[in-house]
C-alpha cells in the first residue's frame, strides 16, 4: 500500500491565462460552485472568469517563489519527508504521492506514480483537517475515478482530524513558539468559510438554527464543517492554555452575494480593535499548508488592514507545511492503516 497526499490545488504559475485556467477547472466543480449547471456555466464564463483571472494572478505574484507556488513547494516537501519517515517507522519503503485535486499534479498522476511503484492500493489522506463536501467529498470523489483509471484497487481514505490529538499537538508546536515571541493581545483562528446553504446541508434541523448550535453539535459534528472548525478552536485554547476571552474565530475568503457562515474574520477586525486589541496574532487551522488564502488574504490585506485600523501589529502564524512535528504526527497516524 501507498499513501496518496491530496490538496485542493495551484495555477502552474500567477500569469493571467494560468490563472484563469485554473480558476475555471475549480469553479467548475458543481460541488464548488453548487448552483444549476445553466446558471453556473453563465456565472463563471459571463460574469467570473471575465474579472477574476487577473485579480487573482496580482495577488498569486505577490507571494510566488523562486521555487514556485508556496502550496506546491510545501506539499512536496511533506511528500519526501513523510516518505522518509514513513520508511524508517514500518521498516520498509512506503511510496508517498501528491496529487491535486485541481491543475497539476493531478491525481491521474499521483495514482500513475504509486503504479509506477509497484502499489496496488493507496491510503488517501485529503489535508483538509475539516470535513465539507466542497473539498473533501469531491476529492474523494475524485480520487475513486483516479484509481480506477489507473487501476489500483478501491481507495483506503482517512477521515477529517480537526481534533486528533496529534494534529492539534502538531498546530502547538509551530504556534507556541512565535506566540511567545509576538506576545499577542489576541489571538485569531481564521478557517475558510463555506455558503451557510452548504452547511445547512449536514442537519437542517440542527444547523445554523441558533447562534450558538456549535458549542454542542453531538452527532451533528462529524457532518458538520463549522462545528468541526469550533472543535478545533476549542482543542486549540487548551492546549495551548489560551483564554477564552483573548481568543476569535472567524471565517475567511468568501465570494459572491450569498450568505456565508459567520462570523466573517474581515468584519472581526474592526470589532477586536474597538475592544482595544493592539496586537493580533492570526493561526489558520482549516489550512494545512500556506497558501493565497493565508499568505496574501491574511499574511498582506488583512496585515495592512488592521494597521489602517490603528493596530500595531499582525502576525499571520504559519501552517503546518512540513514542519518535523506534522510530518511525526501524519505517519504516525497513517501507519496503523498501511497494513490493512
Amino acid at each position: 500500500m501507498g499513501v496518496l497526499l491530496v490538496n485542493l490545488g495551484t495555477p502552474d504559475s500567477p500569469a493571467v491565462a494560468d490563472v484563469r485556467r485554473y480558476l475555471a477547472e475549480f469553479l467548475s466543480d458543481p460541488l464548488v460552485l453548487d448552483i444549476p449547471a445553466p446558471l453556473r456555466w453563465l456565472l463563471l464564463h459571463g460574469v467570473i472568469l471575465r474579472r477574476r483571472p487577473a485579480r487573482s494572478a496580482e495577488a498569486y505574484a505577490k507571494i510566488w517563489t523562486s521555487a514556485g507556488s508556496p502550496l506546491l513547494v510545501h506539499g512536496r516537501a511533506l511528500r519526501d519527508r513523510l516518505t522518509e519517515r514513513l520508511a524508517v517507522l514500518s521498516g520498509k519503503p512506503v511510496p508517498v504521492a501528491l496529487g491535486m485535486r485541481y491543475g497539476s499534479p493531478s491525481l491521474e498522476q499521483a495514482a500513475a506514480d504509486l503504479v509506477a511503484q509497484s502499489v496496488q492500493r493507496a491510503l488517501v489522506l485529503p489535508l483538509f483537517p475539516q470535513y465539507s463536501r466542497a473539498a473533501t467529498g469531491s476529492a474523494e470523489d475524485a480520487v475513486r475515478r483516479a484509481c480506477a483509471r489507473a487501476g489500483l484497487g478501491e481507495p483506503l481514505v482517512a477521515g477529517p482530524f480537526f481534533a486528533h490529538p496529534g494534529f492539534i499537538a502538531a498546530l502547538c508546536a509551530v504556534a507556541r513558539p512565535r506566540l511567545a515571541a509576538v506576545a499577542p493581545d489576541h489571538v485569531l483562528f481564521s478557517y475558510h468559510g463555506l455558503p451557510e446553504r452548504q452547511v445547512r446541508r449536514a442537519a437542517p434541523a440542527h444547523c445554523l438554527a441558533r447562534p450558538d448550535c456549535c458549542d454542542a453539535p453531538g452527532d451533528v459534528l462529524p457532518r458538520c464543517y463549522r462545528a468541526q472548525c469550533y472543535a478545533t478552536s476549542r482543542a486549540l485554547c487548551a492546549a495551548l492554555g489560551l483564554e477564552p476571552q483573548r481568543v476569535s474565530t472567524g471565517f475567511q475568503s468568501r465570494l459572491g452575494r450569498t450568505p456565508w457562515v459567520r462570523p466573517y474574520t474581515d468584519e472581526l477586525l474592526p470589532q477586536l480593535r474597538t475592544r482595544g486589541v493592539r496586537r493580533l496574532a492570526v493561526l489558520c487551522p482549516a489550512f494545512a499548508a500556506d497558501c493565497l488564502e493565508t499568505l496574501e488574504e491574511i499574511g498582506l490585506r488583512a496585515r495592512d488592514r488592521w494597521r489602517d485600523l490603528g493596530g500595531e501589529d499582525l502576525v499571520l502564524l504559519p501552517s503546518l507545511n512540513a514542519e518535523p512535528a506534522w510530518v511525526e504526527a501524519l505517519a504516525e497516524m497513517l501507519l496503523p492503516d498501511l497494513g490493512s
